[in-house]
């Protein structure tokens, strides 16, 4: 499979615009805008994300070249909670993309209250079980409990590597 561009770009809006309940004062919600390029999401079966503490000690460019899975322990990402009350080490969206030309959709997240992690989403093959697609690492320097700066997800490439990215 040629690697193909995979436009994706995520954006953590303010607190008061997340999903669910109020957060408590130890995590803060964040919503998600994931934007796909058409042309790639015949291919995607969902979007796995995971937040790794310490996040410096990470090299993203390095953390992006195959499963996270691979690469870090299972009791390493902070638990996350989605808008619906699931928690876990890596939430799991399936793929619910709307628009045209390019496709969008919103999930939100449910972070603990810190410093220096890693935010990192994988983009998982629709096949059973999925593959790696492609991952997009970013740093968040803070999560506070009141209002957090926008981020924008750096691109991701289509690289499909043979591994099982699902904690």
């Amino acid at each position: 499979m040629n690697p193909r561009p995979f436009a994706l770009a995520l954006l953590a809006l303010p607190l008061t615009l997340g999903c669910g309940g109020a957060p408590s004062s130890n995590t803060a919600f964040f919503g998600l805008d994931l934007v796909v390029d058409k042309a790639v999401t015949d291919q995607l079966g969902a979007f796995q994300i995971v937040v790794l503490p310490n996040g410096k000690q990470y090299d993203c460019t390095e953390v992006q070249k195959t499963c996270l899975r691979q690469q870090v322990k299972p009791s390493d990402p902070l638990v996350l909670s989605d808008g619906k009350g699931f928690e876990g080490r890596a939430l799991h969206f399936p793929v619910n993309l709307s628009g045209t030309g390019t496709t969008s959709q919103d999930v939100s997240i449910e972070v603990p209250v810190g410093r220096d992690y890693a935010l990192v989403i994988e983009a998982l093959s629709n096949d059973a079980p999925p593959r790696f697609l492609g991952s997009s690492c970013n740093y968040l320097p803070e999560v506070s409990a009141s209002q957090n700066n926008p981020v924008i997800a750096a691109p991701m490439t289509l690289t499909p590597v043979d591994c099982n990215p699902t904690f």
